[in-house]
Order: structure tokens, then C-alpha cells, then sequence
């Protein structure tokens, strides 16, 4: 049995305050998109984790969805089973593709084992694992606040524009975009300013990781500034980077990104 893990973007991301337990607390909107992994579950000996397609550092066994489907085994006495990724989602690129992995995981082992969880009890099989794992478990647009792991549903619908990302060859360490940022309160919250109409919202939406991520990756500045410059409605770097996403309001083809970044259209 397998299932196909989607991607998001960040539709903004404000930085409002250092905690004391030194995360952040932030205002986002997560928002799903269609580049997508692939997650299998076969009947096994023995439970093990093979993983194919674009390169993950680090041995298997430490990977958020290894570790998922162990918390639920604990609890559910579930048989041992190969978990197979197929890995399409970009690594190190702001898009919560290991998130996605580990969420949709737990959401095919509660399908294939008849375990009955409800959405909460699935998020909170996947809240330690990251701070967004829990938004892929209802996978719909969502305000983020507080570390990014508090949630309200939003009615943001995008299917009436293009969506295309960039993701350029560079990884941005989640420490190193945190390293260097300006924290301040917003005027306005975003769960309010994204619901302005598109043309307004690069005047007031905005996220407060790339000043710091494009003076030390001015190449992921310059994918922003092309996408405007091919028309773009409203383009933003995606959580910590690197990749960009851009709205148009008709298909595009961007030949000139695409010699030396990844360019996916119509997600």
C-alpha cells in the first residue's frame, strides 16, 4: 500500500519574538502544493527503511518517518513492515517534504491497520518529530502561530493561478537562517493581511527569513527578482529556503531559470 506526500509553501512567514526556550514564535500559512513524495508500506520480517530517488544524509533508521512508524508499533503491537521512499521532494529547500513523509506515514499505517485514529491522535503521533509535521496530517491551507505548530484553518484557494517554484542548488541551513534574523511584531497579523487581494500582497506580506538567507545566497535574490521580472504576481522565498515559489495568473515557461535550477511548473 502506498501514498503520495505532498509538499507546502509559506505564504509569508513573520518572526514575532525569541522564546525563552530559544525557538521562535512566528505567523505563517502553510499551503499545499503539488510536487510530491512517495511513501510505501510492505509486509516485511523484519521492519526496515529503504529509501530511493534524491540523496538523504544520515543513516535510515534516524529518519522522522522511521521513527513515526516506530511510536505507533510501540502502541499497536502493528506488524513489522519495509518502509520504501521514494524521495521527489527537494531536500534543505523550505518545502516540509520529511514533515509530509512522516505525516503521511502515520496516516497510511492507521489506513492499512484499521487503528482508528483520529486526526488529533495522528498529529500527536507527529507533533515531536517537527514543528509543521502535524499541518500534512489535514494537509488543507492553515494559519501557523506560536512555533508553528498551532493551527486554524484558512479559506485560501490558489487553483485559479499558475504556481511555479525554483529550487537552486544551494541548501540553507535551518540554523543559519535563524542565526542572523530581525524579530519584531507585526502591525498586522498575516492571518488577516492573506486575505487581501493578490496585487497587495507584496506590499505587506513577506518573510522574515530572507534578508539574512539571500546575503549569504544572493543567487535565491536574484530567482525572486527574475520571477517579477517574468510577470509574477506575488513570489516569496518558502520557510528557511531555498527554493522560491511564484503566482502567475497564466502558464509560463522559464527557460532562463531552468539552466541552472530545478523549475517545477503548475504545482
Amino acid at each position: 500500500m502506498l501514498t503520495f506526500a505532498n509538499a507546502k509553501i509559506n505564504l509569508g512567514l513573520f518572526l514575532t519574538e525569541k522564546r525563552a526556550d530559544g525557538y521562535h514564535n512566528l505567523q505563517t500559512v502553510f499551503y499545499p502544493i503539488k510536487i510530491n513524495d512517495v511513501v510505501e508500506l510492505v509486509d516485511a520480517e523484519e521492519t526496515s527503511m529503504l529509501i530511493k530517488g534524491i540523496d538523504i544524509p544520515g543513516d535510515a533508521t534516524d529518519n522522522i518517518c522511521f521513527k513515526a512508524f516506530q511510536a505507533l508499533q510501540k502502541d499497536f503491537n502493528v506488524p513489522n513492515q519495509q518502509i520504501v521512499l521514494l524521495k521527489n521532494i527537494p531536500v534543505g529547500a523550505g518545502l516540509g517534504g520529511g514533515s509530509s513523509d512522516a505525516a503521511f506515514l502515520v496516516k497510511l499505517v492507521n489506513q492499512k491497520f484499521k487503528l482508528g485514529l483520529t486526526y488529533e491522535q495522528m498529529e500527536g503521533y507527529v507533533r515531536p518529530l517537527g514543528a509543521d509535521c502535524a499541518f500534512f496530517i489535514k494537509n488543507k491551507p492553515t494559519y501557523a502561530f506560536a512555533k508553528g505548530d498551532e493551527f486554524e484553518e484558512l479559506s485560501v484557494d490558489l487553483s485559479d493561478y499558475y504556481l511555479v517554484l525554483v529550487k537552486p542548488p544551494v541548501h540553507v541551513s535551518t540554523a543559519l537562517a535563524y542565526s542572523n534574523v530581525n524579530v519584531k511584531q507585526p502591525s498586522s497579523s498575516l492571518k488577516d493581511l492573506i486575505h487581501l487581494p493578490l496585487q497587495d500582497w507584496q506590499a505587506h506580506i513577506f518573510n522574515g527569513f530572507e534578508p539574512s538567507v539571500f546575503a549569504k545566497y544572493p543567487q535565491i535574490d536574484e530567482i525572486k527578482t527574475k520571477l517579477y521580472q517574468a510577470g509574477a504576481k506575488f513570489a516569496l522565498m518558502s520557510g528557511s529556503g531555498s527554493s522560491v515559489f511564484a503566482i502567475f495568473e497564466k502558464e509560463v515557461q522559464l527557460p532562463e531559470l531552468e539552466k541552472e535550477n530545478l523549475v517545477f511548473y503548475d504545482v
